[in-house]
């Protein structure tokens, strides 16, 4: 019985109209409403609500994919991702925002450091490649400036300026 049924779904949702497109003719046969009534019920409930159930789940799921993107994206536009400081800080600053991300922060540099210590031989570590090292390995990220930044300790100096 549940191969009968595995296959009648199977081919079914395959046909281009449903199961009827499979099954033979049922004109001229004393069961065809019964049929026909069977044809109309596997299309409404297969093709028509089923297979719209899956399609809402995929776009549900893409659409929450896409919110978290764009969350991540405002969150990149409105703070440093190294030291996590909000733009308005760095506006208020003689070189701005765009120059703290692009030169003092940028997160890419601290990317191509990690794959250089990691490419390195441990022997030839100075004493601050070591210790980042061994806070990498434990996944502890306290080497990243979190709150900190050159130009917020020098941000009187550079107001006066």
């Amino acid at each position: 019985m549940l191969t009968c049924f595995i296959y009648h779904f199977y081919a079914g949702v395959r046909a281009g109209g449903g199961i009827g497109d499979e099954l033979e003719s049922p004109y001229g046969d004393d069961l065809e409403y019964a049929r026909m009534l069977y044809d109309i019920s596997f299309f409404f409930f297969v093709i028509v609500i089923l297979l719209a159930i899956m399609q809402g789940l995929i776009i549900d799921a893409f659409g929450e994919l896409r919110d978290q993107q764009e969350s991540a994206t405002e969150k990149l536009e409105s703070s440093c991702f190294v030291c996590d400081i909000g733009k308005e800080t760095f506006d208020r600053m003689p070189r701005g925002f765009e120059i703290h991300t692009t030169k003092e922060h940028n997160f890419a540099n601290y990317l191509f450091f990690l794959q250089h210590l990691v490419n390195k031989d441990e022997t030839e570590y100075t004493g601050q490649e070591t210790y980042v090292r061994e806070k990498y390995d434990n996944r502890d990220w306290e080497f990243f400036p979190v709150g900190e930044c050159f130009v917020k300790q020098y941000e009187d100096q550079l107001l006066q300026s």
